[in-house]
């Protein structure tokens, strides 16, 4: 490798590096390194750097958080996620798989993997504290849900992965990284739920894996939860019935006894306008294939009109940092792409050995790598490195790609990014020094075991088939 193509790899390890330990927003480093090296080193001038600018990813981002950020702010996203807990009416195990399907399903129709945690774990975290459900197992299965549906074919970052392939002359079936993405958070949680219970069980820990409606001794207990305060009238709570034959009713109270959901409210105008508009998107994008991105904006539009005040609100809720941080990391790539490193380091990639020993070096580069970085610009970085392996055919381009993508961000449990910090802060009934290292240990065991989960279900097993 020569130096040309060294000094931006390092220059780019350099950037992850500085993003991890000061709050420096990597798109930036991203626009000052293409700068850097395509006018210094390839000549080029700004329009030649800036052909690779990710115009329709970053247009998609502002029209999807846009459109959402106007939901959110009319109520229509709070509605969904309390019409999903009120549909199981209560039932306390099933609740927290509930959150995992209120989250999937907001990250499917476009929102953003942090916003949609930001959205679910105040009330997921509530009802974990107030059944005494481990908030671990509840703040996991929060951004599990929310990473299941965040390569959906209407998503940022299943745009992002379908662009960077097809890009690269290849194509990728988009159901298929979306179930994929979907499967394998599932059973991630499936298995969380199962070995917390397990080791729960053993060593007898004051919480359980998926809550319990059994009233607390009226003393208190000494973790301090809140208790399952009986109530013999019905006040629109959720209702879980006592054993026996007597049908005796609960409400899951705080301990000022104030239900987990209040009576339902009336659905507003708006709200119903807001839930025609998300309908006709889905229609709009994926049966008849018109761009989201100005479907999006166009249903944002619509939405502004309905509440003119708060229209700067939304604009300036846009996931701006978000915008920055993809176009500033494509930008660069290419311009690796161009100086022509990234070959280079994929010709290296090969001569480890077998493609399929690759995949799994690459999944637990970009894994180990995300717990503490971006994923999003993991993907942007890590992703092309294995495109001209893909292109041998030796593997399947959708089992390497989706097992790529899923790594990066399966791991997002960590403490260190954005959606466990999330977790940790509306964390309620628990120690947060304690709560912190349960975070950072989950990480441990989630980087050292998903990556090679996802090698095996998605690249080992298919070829074995």
């Amino acid at each position: 490798m020569t130096s040309i193509e060294l000094l931006p790899l390092v220059a780019l390890v350099a950037m992850f590096v500085i993003a991890t330990f000061f709050p420096i927003n990597i798109g930036i480093l991203g626009f000052i390194g293409a700068f850097a090296v395509g006018y210094f080193a390839l000549g080029y001038d700004d329009k030649e750097i800036l052909t690779a600018f990710p115009s329709s990813i970053v247009l998609t981002i502002v029209g999807v958080t846009y459109f959402f950020g106007m939901a959110k702010k009319n109520g229509t996203i709070d509605l969904l996620v309390n019409s999903c807990i009120r549909a199981v009416h209560g039932r306390v195990t099933v609740v927290p798989w509930v959150f995992f399907f209120a989250a999937s399903v907001l990250t499917a129709l476009g929102t953003f993997s942090p916003a949609a945690v930001a959205l679910i774990t105040p009330a997921a975290m509530g009802f974990a504290a107030r059944t005494r459900m481990s908030p671990l197992v509840m703040g996991i299965m929060a951004i599990n849900g929310a990473h299941a549906g965040a390569f959906s074919p209407i998503s940022v970052s299943g745009v992002l992965v379908r662009d960077i392939v097809e890009s690269n002359g290849l194509s990728i079936n988009p159901w298929t990284l979306f179930f994929a993405s979907y499967g394998i958070n599932l059973l991630l949680s499936v298995l969380t739920v199962v070995g917390y219970a397990t080791v729960a069980r053993v060593r007898g820990l004051e919480y359980t894996a998926t809550g319990t409606s059994e009233p607390e001794p009226t003393s208190g207990s000494r973790d301090g939860s809140p208790r399952l305060t009986p109530r013999t009238g019905g006040d629109g709570g959720a209702r879980i019935p006592a054993g026996g034959g007597r049908q005796a009713t609960q409400v899951l109270a705080r301990p000022g006894g104030t239900a987990v959901l209040g009576a339902p409210e009336p659905v507003t105008a708006v709200q119903k306008l807001t839930l025609f508009l998300i309908g006709a998107l889905l229609v709009l994008v994926l049966v008849l294939h018109l761009p989201i991105s100005f479907i999006a904006i166009g249903a944002g539009a619509v939405l502004a009109f309905t509440d003119l005040k708060k229209q700067s609100e939304a604009i300036a809720d846009i996931s701006w940092s978000t915008v920055l941080l993809v176009a500033g990391m494509v930008t660069y790539i290419s311009i690796l792409e161009e100086v022509g490193t990234i070959d280079h380091l994929a010709e290296m990639a090969i001569t480890i050995g077998a493609p399929i020993v690759v995949a799994i070096v690459l999944c637990y580069v970009i894994g180990v790598t995300s717990a503490f970085a971006s994923s999003t610009a993991l993907l942007a970085a890590i992703i092309p490195l294995a495109m001209p392996l893909l292109g041998t055919g030796a593997l399947p381009v959708v089992g390497v790609v989706a097992a790529l993508a899923i790594s990066a961000t399966v791991v997002d449990v960590s403490p260190f990014s954005t959606n466990g910090a999330l977790v940790l802060a509306n964390a309620q009934n628990i120690e947060r020094p304690r709560f912190y290292r349960q975070l950072l240990l989950n990480a441990g065991i989630v980087v050292a075991i998903a990556p090679a989960l996802c090698w095996l279900i998605l690249v080992v097993i298919p070829e074995l088939l």
